[in-house]
């Protein structure tokens, strides 16, 4: 559930970080999210990794690419947590699914929201050092996920408190998609 949290902060960190700590630490991980040792897997993620650093100090790139990564952040937190209960019944794969994808979606959101928030600034630099950060958060607490699992309760706690004090940027945040998604599809006037 940890790395479904972290997902939603930022993915390809949280892939590529596991997938490295399976090759290099010889961890074992759970259930079905050994495929994340594949050499083919981190190289992939890292890649990402990089194109998404890259784009996180960009403001307006940055917030389109949160718009688009809305639909893949949150689905890829819901499958990695499935996949970690991958030796379970699949009611209980289901259930990590759903809370997966809850947990992806609280952080998504918070952190889209609050680099929405971010970028409204006019200097530049808040934007640069609040990516940094969200890149140590991720690593930090995909090993943490691994290495000490109660703590990511609490780590994952405190994240949810602070989305839920956020709440209402990210209700606007996820209207704002919604708009955009919308006109995209939205038929061209003459």
């Amino acid at each position: 559930m940890g790395a479904s949290w972290v997902s939603g902060i930022n993915l390809y960190a949280c892939v590529g970080t596991l997938g490295l700590l399976g090759r290099f630490a010889n961890l074992q991980l759970p259930g079905e999210l050994q495929v994340l040792t594949n050499w083919w897997v981190i190289g992939v993620a890292i890649a990402l990794y990089v194109i998404e650093f890259v784009a996180d100090k960009v403001p307006i790139v940055d917030s389109t690419w949160d718009v688009i990564h809305t639909f893949i952040r949150v689905p890829a937190g819901a499958v990695l947590a499935a996949a970690a209960f991958g030796d379970f019944d699949r009611s209980i794969q289901v259930i990590a699914l759903l809370l997966g994808g809850g947990l992806a979606l609280s952080s998504h959101g918070t952190k889209a929201a609050t680099r929405v928030a971010l970028n409204a600034s006019p200097e530049p630099v808040s934007n640069s050092v609040a990516s940094v950060i969200e890149d140590v958060i991720a690593v930090v607490t995909t090993i943490i996920s691994v290495f000490m699992p109660v703590l990511i309760f609490i780590i994952v706690g405190v994240g949810l408190v602070f989305s839920f004090l956020v709440f209402k940027r990210i209700r606007r945040f996820f209207q704002h998609v919604t708009t955009t998604v919308r006109g995209w599809f939205a038929p061209a006037t003459s």
